[in-house]
């Protein structure tokens, strides 16, 4: 999966396993959920990990929410669930892959 290179200025926290911020696969990476946006580690620093696209999520009849078992990932004005390697967002009636 390719996502753009957007660097994230002046982090100087070290997301990594244990850092305390929810981590999931994405692709060929792991992002971690940092105030509200998505990080990704890469190279010597820290990347904005967003896709910006919408692609619906076809037959998905789970509904995710509290307590559906999935990890819920805050992001921007919404929350994600992390379900097969993915994040769901509820989306006007849909759910979308990110």
């Amino acid at each position: 999966m390719t996502t753009a290179h957007a660097p994230h200025p002046n982090h100087v926290h070290q997301h990594n396993e244990g850092c305390g911020h929810v981590a999931f696969p994405h692709g060929d990476h792991v992002d971690y959920a940092h105030d509200g946006h998505l990080h990704r580690v890469h190279d010597d620093h820290v990347d904005e990990c967003e896709t910006g696209g919408h692609t619906t999520h076809g037959d998905h009849a789970h509904q995710h929410g509290e307590g559906c078992g999935h990890v819920a990932v805050p992001h921007g004005d919404h929350i994600d669930y992390v379900h097969d390697g993915h994040r769901h967002a509820d989306h006007e009636g849909h759910w979308d892959d990110h």
